[in-house]
C-alpha cells in the first residue's frame, strides 16, 4: 500500500518507553528540524528573489520518511501568475532517463529479458545498425557508447506523419555516425537513450509508455506522473511552466519542453516524463527500499545495485547504469554528499538525488526555464541546497 510522506521523523511511543531522557532528546531533535525547516525554506524563498526560478518544490527524505516538503514562488508567470502547490505537475526533462527508460531496462534485466552486456543487434533485428550493431546496453546506459550528445532531428520530424516519426527518428539515429569509439570515452548522451526507448520496444513488445506504466505507475498508484499526456484529466494550469518557446512561438505549459520528443510523440526514452514532487519520491524511495534490501517485488536487490554502481567503463567517468554518481569537485550535489550515492538532473531544473550511506533523499523541481532557458542561475543554487540539506540534516540526527 502506498503511504503519503510523513512529516515527523521522530517516533514519539518509542521517545515515552525510553523516558525523561528520551523525551528531552526528542524536544532537541525536533527544534534542530524546525532549525533545519526554516533556513530550507528561507533559501528557498532567496531563489525566487534572485530569480533562479519563479517558483521550486523540495521535499527531503530522511530513513524513507519525508522530513521536509514545502512550495515556493509561483508555477507561472506568464501569461498569468499562479501560485506553486505540493501537487504541482512539473516536466521533468531528463529525469525520464532513470525514473523511466532506466527502470524500463532494469526490469528486463530482471526478469532475464535481456542482459547489460547484449549489443544493439542481439536485441534489435529489424533493422541494418550500421556501426551501433556492437553497442552493448551497458555503454549505453553509461554514456560510454559513442553516441553525440544531441541532433535536432525535431525540425525533419514535425514535417513526417505522425505515425511515422518514431520510425524516422530511429532511422536519422542510426544513420548519424557515431562521435567516438565505444569505450573511449564518455558523453552524456539523448540519443543514446532515444535507442534505448527502441530495446525496450523490442525485449517487451509494448511501447515504453505502456511498459512503464502497467509495471510501476499503475502499480504504486501514481495517479499525476506520466509519459505522455494524451487523454490526461490534467488542466493547462495545474502544470508549472516552462519556455516562452521561440520556435512553438507559446508558453509551454503541459506540454513537453523537449523540442525532439514533442515531434517523436511527445516523449521519448530521453524525456517526456511528468510527475509531481511526492510521486517521485514513491519511485525513488521504491528503488531505496529494494536497493536497502527491503523489499524485491519489483527488482532484486542485487540487479538495483548493479545499477547504482559505478562503472568505470572509461576512467574519470562517473556514470553508473543511467544514474549519475558524484563527481570529486564542483558536483551539483555539493560538497557533503556520499561517494555512495547517485542521481540525476533535468534540463528544466528538476533533480534528484539519494545518498545511500547517510540514508537522505533530495527531490527537487522548479521551473527555472520560465520563461527563458538562457537562466542558468540554477547551476550555482543547486550545491549551495544540497549542502545545507546534508549539513543541518547531520546535525539534526547527530551524524
Amino acid at each position: 500500500m502506498r503511504h503519503a510522506p510523513r512529516k515527523n521523523h521522530i517516533n514519539l511511543s518509542f521517545a515515552l518507553r525510553l523516558g525523561p531522557f528520551a523525551l528531552r532528546l526528542k524536544k532537541h531533535m525536533e527544534q534542530q528540524l524546525n532549525k533545519f525547516r526554516h533556513n530550507l525554506t528561507d533559501l528557498l524563498e532567496k531563489g525566487v528573489r534572485d530569480e533562479v526560478y519563479p517558483g521550486a518544490v523540495l521535499l527531503v527524505a530522511k530513513n524513507g520518511q519525508a522530513i521536509f516538503f514545502e512550495e515556493v514562488g509561483n508555477r507561472s508567470i506568464i501569461p498569468l501568475v499562479l501560485p506553486m502547490k505540493r501537487d504541482t505537475i512539473f516536466d521533468l526533462a531528463s529525469l525520464t532517463k532513470p525514473l523511466a527508460t532506466v527502470m524500463a531496462v532494469m526490469r528486463l534485466v530482471n526478469d532475464n529479458s535481456l542482459t547489460l552486456d547484449e549489443t544493439l543487434s542481439d536485441l534489435i533485428t529489424t533493422y541494418p545498425l550500421g556501426d551501433k550493431k556492437d553497442l552493448t546496453v551497458r555503454s549505453i546506459l553509461s554514456h560510454c557508447a559513442g553516441f553525440r550528445a544531441w541532433m535536432p532531428f525535431y525540425q525533419e520530424l514535425v514535417k513526417c506523419r505522425a505515425d511515422i516519426r518514431k520510425k524516422v527518428l530511429r532511422e536519422r539515429i542510426i544513420e548519424e555516425p557515431l562521435q567516438y569509439i565505444q569505450g573511449t570515452d564518455c558523453l552524456y548522451s539523448d540519443l543514446g537513450f532515444m535507442a534505448l526507448e527502441w530495446v525496450v520496444e523490442e525485449a517487451s513488445g509494448e511501447t515504453l509508455r505502456d511498459f512503464v506504466h502497467r509495471n510501476f505507475y499503475n502499480p504504486l498508484e501514481l495517479k499525476r506522473t506520466f509519459l505522455g499526456k494524451e487523454d490526461l484529466p490534467f488542466k493547462r494550469e495545474e502544470f508549472a511552466a516552462t519556455e516562452d518557446c521561440p520556435w512553438r512561438k507559446r508558453v509551454l505549459q503541459g506540454e513537453v519542453h523537449d523540442e525532439n520528443a514533442y515531434a517523436a510523440g511527445g516523449y521519448s526514452g530521453h524525456a517526456g516524463l511528468f510527475g509531481t514532487a511526492e510521486e517521485i519520491f514513491i519511485i525513488v524511495n521504491m528503488l531505496r527500499e529494494h536497493c536497502l534490501g527491503k523489499r524485491s517485488d519489483y527488482f532484486s536487490p542485487g540487479v538495483i545495485r548493479e545499477f547504482f554502481k559505478r562503472q568505470e567503463l572509461v576512467k574519470g567517468c562517473t556514470w553508473a547504469l543511467g544514474w549519475d554518481t558524484p563527481s570529486a569537485t564542483n558536483s551539483s550535489a555539493g560538497r557533503y554528499i556520499s561517494p555512495n550515492s547517485i542521481g540525476h538532473l533535468g534540463f528544466s531544473g528538476t533533480s534528484v538525488w539519494m545518498d545511500l550511506d547517510k540514508d537522505v533523499l533530495m527531490i527537487f523541481l522548479s521551473n527555472r526555464i520560465h520563461p527563458s532557458r538562457d537562466n542558468l542561475k540554477i547551476r550555482a543554487f543547486r550545491p549551495v541546497l544540497h549542502d545545507l540539506i546534508l549539513e543541518d540534516v547531520s546535525g539534526c540526527f547527530g551524524e
